[in-house]
């Protein structure tokens, strides 16, 4: 992985600035830090003003793990042109089935977890993610989360994520699948993508040299990501360095 803001690959932004190119972000841990109590996300004022701007030059894109009215909330008055949910499912054709699997699976790894100390169950509607940031014994709780899914009358797709596994349909569509979608929606060349996650990981794996621009929050050597920011800190710079390289546009 590179860092995308040293100057050697500065020059490469620039590149992608000046195509036709999507620009598409993860919310919590990526256009806003991560917290301790969920319902507090929120980005910081500089952060939502640059992206403002940003949203002004490009199309842009948010695609985030929480449903797609959370996340439509938190970004009230940014220009997002597309708003996408539930790690890629929402909106979706298939919303209708994913719903009664997910209302099927509930009530069950309620039962299960019921009791643990620390662990909180989301329903997203559509898809159902396990909390477990404030257990006091995160190995016990996440083995119990583990031995839970396993016992669902519905099959999921298990995806861990930052203290809190996630719950999917296994073929609804993934944050990649969505952001294909967005791009050829918006007949983009390019797509320049940030995210911070495991989820985000559907999308660094589509490896489109050319056509995908994939940025990792905080290097790590098992992601596929191509570039990383070093802390979600330096998503204000990134922003910036997107403003300048369009204004320098030719």
């Amino acid at each position: 992985m590179k860092h995308i803001l040293s100057k050697r690959n500065v020059e490469l932004l620039a590149q992608v600035a000046w195509s036709n190119v999507l620009l598409a972000f993860d919310f919590d841990g990526t256009l806003a830090p991560i917290v301790a109590a969920r319902d507090d996300a929120a980005m910081r004022e500089r952060t939502r003003k640059l992206l403002c701007r940003v949203c002004e030059r490009y199309p842009c894109a948010a695609i985030s793990g929480r449903s797609r009215k959370d996340v439509t909330r938190r970004l009230e008055g940014v220009p997002v042109k597309y708003i996408v949910g539930n790690h890629g499912l929402e909106p979706g054709t298939e919303l209708k089935r994913f719903a009664a699997e997910t209302a099927q699976n509930l009530p069950l790894l309620r039962k299960a977890l019921h009791g643990i100390d620390g662990v909180d169950i989301e329903d997203k509607r559509y898809s159902l993610a396990v909390h477990y940031r404030r257990s006091r014994k995160k190995r016990e709780a996440r083995a119990a989360i583990r031995a839970a899914t396993t016992k669902l009358p519905v099959p999921v797709r298990v995806v861990p994520g930052k203290l809190v596994v996630n719950l999917v349909p296994p073929d609804a569509p993934n944050k990649g699948d969505a952001l294909l979608q967005l791009r050829e929606l918006e007949q983009a060349d390019t797509a320049l993508y940030v995210g911070d996650d495991v989820t985000d990981e559907d999308v660094f794996l589509l490896d489109q040299p050319g056509r995908l621009f994939s940025i990792r929050i905080g290097a790590s050597k098992s992601s596929a990501a191509a570039f990383y920011l070093r802390d979600q800190n330096e998503m204000d710079a990134l922003l910036t360095s997107l403003l300048e390289c369009r204004a320098k546009k030719p």
